[in-house]
């Protein structure tokens, strides 16, 4: 984190690190993850020096993921899809693409 983050930051970095690894994720994508979350709300709030135009005109980095995570026109993402069949012990998910691991999923 930058110097002279609010501590509401650094927690919003914290929370959004440990879930990314609970996921999943590997600790060094997971401190990617929560950076790049934490500094664009930072720069969508005023937070920061200066702010690209992706970071103050996107939409807010918590809707986007909601949307991207459960339902929309992709569904799961890929990852979401692997770590569920990981958890359930399915056979062979290294080398099934989205649509294969769905279809084990059963969705």
């Amino acid at each position: 984190m930058p110097r002279g983050s609010s501590q509401k930051r650094e927690r919003q970095y914290e929370h959004i690190k440990e879930s990314a690894e609970e996921r999943g994720q590997s600790t060094g994508r997971a401190k990617e993850i929560a950076a790049r979350t934490v500094n664009k709300e930072r720069a969508r709030s005023g937070e920061s020096r200066t702010a690209g135009k992706t970071s103050t005109k996107d939409m807010s980095s918590s809707k986007r993921g909601g949307q991207r995570s459960r339902s929309g026109p992709g569904g799961p993402t890929y990852d979401q899809l692997y770590n569920e069949a990981k958890q359930r012990g399915i056979q062979g998910r290294s080398s099934m693409n989205k649509a294969e691991l769905q279809r084990k999923l059963g969705r």
